[in-house]
């Protein structure tokens, strides 16, 4: 009996081993499999699209507040005191040089006419005494008569005369330009502003009654910073400033609503001193209004296109950024990616940049699957 059970015990202890004899085996034949298969996956060089890098001729486009007046932008102001009689013109209205805008109830100044016409008639009636006095003492003094004396204070009598005739037209001339201003003409052809005085109102030479803005041309103001000002006139072909500024691209008119003006203007000048409180230089452009549609006072963007030559174009989505700083992945010859910072600047279709720095003409960048992507990381090229 106990022999019995040694045997059994025997035979279990072999079955045993021959179950771990074989299941040793097959776990490394199947390592072994894996090892084979995995390993090559793991390892396998997958594809990825990439972009050779060149020049090309680009475009950049910067918006700038804008501010626009009037070619002339006229304040209307009496020359003379008086109540307004009659307006002649509405808020928003167009206006000719020279179209009565005003005219001003001021009856001193009719009166003022008056005695100065009145004053002439008198000045010339006494020289025409004094040339008779000249004319009578004359024969006399050539026959002997009466001394030379006396026809000399008749000629400085007559000079008197002359003298207050001149004097009463001088003062009649006066007297018509002041009636003349209490009638109050545009100066320039424009657009009338509001009118902020009423009939019988009581003005006077500091009061404005309206504006005229001559808006057949208009002013575009926008301002640049010191750094943008250097850079516009860095890039911007000529030696001198003037040549510049005439050699300098049309500028694009940006409306409140966001739409483009359809008319180009022209930069004409530059403020020659950069303002201290906000470190910035003043330009002006010009901008043709041939159907009035930009007004004085009215806002806007400035936009200045600038064309740059041999700029090196990438595709955005071929850039990632990590704490403010822009990468992309360069193939080496190995076809090893590398990461490679850059600095950019945005193209206006929004789609690509500009790079400044850190790229070459030739290079190879990944294009697309760049989250894939680690520094070091062999890919087959594709173009």
């Amino acid at each position: 009996m106990k022999l019995r059970k040694i045997q059994i015990i025997a035979l279990l202890f072999t079955a045993a081993t021959s179950t771990l004899y074989v299941s040793c085996g097959g776990d490394k034949k199947n390592a072994a499999g894996m090892a084979a298969m995995g390993g090559g996956q793991v390892n396998q060089v997958l594809p990825y699209p990439i972009k050779v890098v060149t020049s090309q001729t680009a475009v950049l486009e910067k918006d700038y507040p804008a501010t626009i007046k009037g070619e002339e932008d006229i304040e209307i102001r009496p020359m003379v005191e008086g109540f307004i009689k009659t307006i002649n013109v509405d808020e928003g209205s167009v206006v000719k040089k020279g179209q009565v805008l005003f005219t001003l109830d001021a009856p001193q100044y009719k009166q003022n006419v008056l005695n100065a016409e009145a004053a002439i008639k008198t000045a010339k009636a006494q020289v025409d005494n004094a040339v008779m006095d000249v004319n009578k003492i004359t024969p006399l003094v050539e026959k002997g008569i009466v001394s030379k004396y006396q026809l000399e204070s008749a000629q400085y009598a007559l000079q008197t005369k002359r003298a207050a005739l001149n004097q009463a037209q001088t003062s009649l001339a006066i007297a018509n330009t002041n009636l003349s201003y209490t009638v109050i003409t545009s100066p320039v052809d424009g657009v009338v502003g509001s009118i902020p005085y009423r009939l019988g109102s009581l003005v006077n030479s500091t009061t404005t009654l309206t504006t005229v803005a001559n808006t057949s041309n208009v002013y575009v103001y926008f301002s640049l910073n010191e750094k943008q000002l250097l850079d516009f006139l860095k890039n911007t072909p000529g030696a001198t400033q003037a040549e510049k500024i005439k050699k300098s691209e049309p500028v694009t008119l940006i409306l409140a609503d966001g739409t483009e003006y359809n008319e180009k203007g022209k930069i004409e000048t530059i403020n020659g001193i950069v303002n201290t409180s906000t470190g910035s230089a003043n330009f002006r452009s010009n901008f043709p209004n041939p159907q009035g549609i930009l007004r004085s006072g009215s806002t806007g963007s400035l936009r200045i296109s600038t064309t740059v030559e041999n700029a090196l174009v990438i595709p955005q989505k071929a850039t990632f950024e990590i704490q403010g700083q822009t990468f992309v992945f360069v193939v080496q010859k190995d076809n090893k990616v590398k990461q490679v910072t850059i600095k950019v600047t945005p193209t206006p279709d929004g789609q690509s940049y500009i790079v400044n720095s850190g790229l070459n003409e030739n290079d190879k960048i990944v294009i697309n699957g760049i989250q894939n992507l680690k520094e070091g990381m062999e890919i087959k090229p594709q173009l």
